[in-house]
């Protein structure tokens, strides 16, 4: 068995290594001209420098790794697919089978290759990815000015014993600063007690937030008759709160592409504030599920090792495995919309493309492997 998981191993390692590369380059290039209608913009931070050539290489190659985490699965099924069914027109795999390869034992071994597979999108989406993302878009916003989100920007919630807060962020700096921060304090019956307004702001290691240039507005209305507003002028403000620059990032960045933690963090965050977190939620359960397709691409790809070639190539089977990968592909982007949309459970919504296949692997394996 040593020697048998030694060959399937190889080939299919080798094989995927390749489908990956090829996917790569080609979004590589993609990724590169549509990069080319910034070339020579003058950075907006820094005057005497301008986007060049090699900043734009950069970027694009910063972009790989997240790249790589949504390919994998595709170039597994596809590498897969091609192994099995080159074995099987060579009668190399009816050899196989008849040193020992049955289907269980097939399948087993398919998997252990799974795991390995898992293990590496796992840790490239959850590590690599994320790190990698957050650079090219801080590099990219060195020559925009900012990371924003949409013309207002990106709104937080929290909740404190006895106020709550309403936080409005602008934008993001490439070095971690905050732009255009708007804070509008309220009491447990929901009146206004004060607003904030700073133009720029940092927040600090222990979590509290240093704004700058602050304008700051506070309402009176103990009675009606008294009320009164006090308008003051600050070069500095601190404000505490548990709101962390991960949590901003998450909501100003695309949640798919944060850490698996940081997004719970932020679904914690805005359940514990109220908010609604369903689209924050899907995010973190296909983060979770995402991984774990691996194992449903090998075993999709095991049914081709059974098939009888009477004449021509593998290329119709390979093609095949193509749209299967693009098909997942596609659907696991759909649900998650269509879970957002119809409020379905987030766990339902992240896992039924994979379910779904894992169903369709599975009945092909019963039918090509143990009926016939």
């Amino acid at each position: 068995m040593k020697t048998i998981r030694r060959l399937i191993y190889g080939e299919i390692l080798m094989t995927t290594g390749f489908v990956l590369l090829a996917f790569l380059a080609l979004f590589f290039f993609f990724d590169f001209v549509e990069e080319l209608p910034s070339l020579g913009r003058v950075s907006r931070l820094e005057p005497g420098v301008s986007y060049e050539l090699r900043h734009a290489l950069l970027y694009v190659g910063l972009l790989i790794p997240n790249r790589i985490y949504e390919l994998l699965p595709i170039s597994v099924l596809i590498g897969s697919v091609a192994v099995m069914a080159r074995l099987a027109k060579g009668s190399e795999y009816t050899i196989l089978r008849t040193s020992g390869l049955g289907p269980w034992r097939a399948l087993r071994t398919l998997l252990g290759l799974g795991v390995v597979f898992v293990a590496i999108t796992f840790a490239v989406g959850d590590y690599v990815a994320p790190i990698a993302d957050k650079t090219a878009q801080l590099l990219k916003a060195r020559y925009q000015g900012r990371i924003s989100l949409g013309q207002t920007g990106a709104w937080l919630k929290e909740r404190q014993p006895e106020k709550n807060y309403s936080v409005n962020v602008g934008s993001l700096s490439p070095t971690g600063g905050l732009g255009e921060v708007r804070i509008f304090e309220f009491d447990n019956q929901g009146l206004l007690m004060s607003t904030v307004e700073a133009k720029s702001g940092q927040i600090s290691r222990d979590e509290s937030w240093q704004l700058k240039d602050v304008k700051r507005t506070e309402f009176s209305s103990e009675e009606l008759k008294s009320s009164r507003i006090e308008r003051s002028t600050l070069p500095e403000y601190s404000w505490s709160s548990s709101i962390s620059a991960e949590m901003v990032s998450v909501a100003l960045l695309k949640p798919d592409r944060m850490r698996t933690t940081d997004l719970y963090a932020y679904v914690s965050h805005l359940e514990a504030n109220g908010q609604t977190a369903q689209r924050y939620e899907i995010e973190f359960w296909r983060k979770v599920f995402y991984p774990m397709s691996c194992l449903v691409m090998v075993v999709l790809a095991l049914p081709f090792a059974y098939l009888h070639f009477r004449s021509g190539g593998i290329t119709g089977y390979v093609f095949g495995g193509v749209m299967i990968g693009i098909s997942f592909f596609l659907l696991n982007n759909v649900f998650g919309y269509i879970g957002n949309l119809n409020q379905w459970q987030p766990w339902l919504a992240a896992a039924s493309p994979s379910l779904i296949y894992s169903v369709i692997s599975l009945g092909a394996f019963g039918w090509l492997v143990l009926r016939r």
